[in-house]
């Protein structure tokens, strides 16, 4: 009887994730679907682009709403159990609210793990497709910063008109054999600055042996200088920020490819928050059942389900500024970027541990 109880258990609870999942991924496509044909809209791109892109982008993104997805079939189970006798059932044969939640959050756990390993590598793939396609459409509509084989490429918008960069990038932070263009409100050439190195560690970028080319009665007159300030919204951290999208990372590639993914530029603490940020989902996975186990097995009378959607909606916001706010103190330096990934698991976990000893009693 008790493997029949598990089995049952078991069934019922990954029949009702894969119905949420279903739910969500299908919500996911329709408000997606606008967003890209509202981009696409003006773009020479084929029909069926807007949609291909959609479902390339929501897989990843359902690995990031988990939590939030195990928490509602948990409820949505618990309360399926509850209102057709079958917990009561259950405990005459002798399974506690404890066992039932011990089952139901391994489970939740196991699901955490294999979605790393198995699932995520793929929707990273996926990922990398999606933002390599949709950057290449971005150039044809005044995409602000590029970078490909060919080089780096800005576009800045000024007080008195706009500034065009180009350049390749260098050793450390900077760049070689840069070229500048300034132009006026009315896109007319003012000035053309040709440099071989600059040194874009913050705001205000260096260049070195610099040549500027300015118009003076329709002619250039070219002068040389060995050092030039100028002034820029983009710094070495932020272009390398914009082009290392840490969702085309797999927890596989960050696992094997760690020591190499530093090398080529991408920024360690980031990398280390990317990385327990995943290493804490299955935990987190554990503890959203524990949470969906605490509101429901309090008791076993019927309630208005209305009532727990609207505690379920609560709890989300909450679970969902929390870990907001860990990211936040973690990139302001007030706790260690690592910590604040598990910051959400370790209070969530403290508040469930009681909750879960007090529905053993029940």
């Amino acid at each position: 009887m008790n493997n029949i109880i598990f089995q049952y258990l078991l069934n019922g609870y990954l029949k009702t994730i894969f119905k949420v999942i279903l739910f969500f991924f299908s919500f996911g496509i329709i408000l997606n679907l606008f967003e890209e044909i509202e981009f696409f809209k003006t773009l020479d791109a084929p029909l069926l682009t807007p949609l291909i892109l959609t479902s390339l982008y929501i897989p990843g993104m359902m690995i990031k709403l988990l939590p939030f997805i195990i928490f509602i079939s948990s409820m949505k189970f618990i309360i399926d159990i509850r209102n057709n006798k079958d917990l009561l059932t259950m405990k005459v044969f002798g399974f506690s609210n404890f066992k039932i939640f011990f089952i139901l959050a391994t489970t939740s756990f196991i699901l955490g793990w294999l979605t790393l390993f198995l699932i995520n590598p793929v929707t990273s793939a996926m990922s990398k497709y999606y933002e390599k396609t949709k950057s290449n459409y971005s150039k044809d509509i005044n995409h602000l910063v590029s970078f490909n084989n060919n080089g780096l490429w800005i576009k800045e918008n000024l007080k008195n008109g706009q500034r065009i960069i180009s350049a390749f990038s260098d050793k450390g932070k900077k760049l070689k054999n840069i070229t500048i263009f300034n132009f006026d409100e009315n896109y007319n050439l003012k000035e053309k600055i040709f440099s071989k190195k600059a040194d874009i560690q913050s705001s205000k970028w260096l260049l070195s042996d610099v040549s500027l080319y300015k118009i003076e009665n329709e002619l250039f007159e070219v002068e040389k200088k060995e050092t030039v300030t100028i002034n820029s919204i983009y710094t070495y951290e932020k272009i390398i920020n914009l082009f290392k999208n840490f969702e085309t990372l797999s927890f596989v590639d960050l696992l094997v490819n760690y020591k190499k993914l530093i090398d080529q530029g991408y920024n360690k603490n980031f990398l280390n928050q990317s990385l327990h940020t995943m290493m804490s989902m299955p935990f987190l996975l554990f503890i959203m059942t524990a949470l969906a186990s605490i509101l429901i097995m309090n008791s076993l009378k019927k309630f208005n389900n209305f009532r727990f959607i609207i505690i379920g909606i609560i709890t989300c916001v909450i679970v969902y500024y929390l870990k907001d706010l860990s990211i936040a103190l973690g990139q302001t330096n007030r706790i260690p970027l690592s910590l604040a990934a598990w910051v959400p698991v370790i209070a969530i976990g403290f508040f469930s541990l009681i909750g879960v000893l007090q529905i053993n009693e029940k």
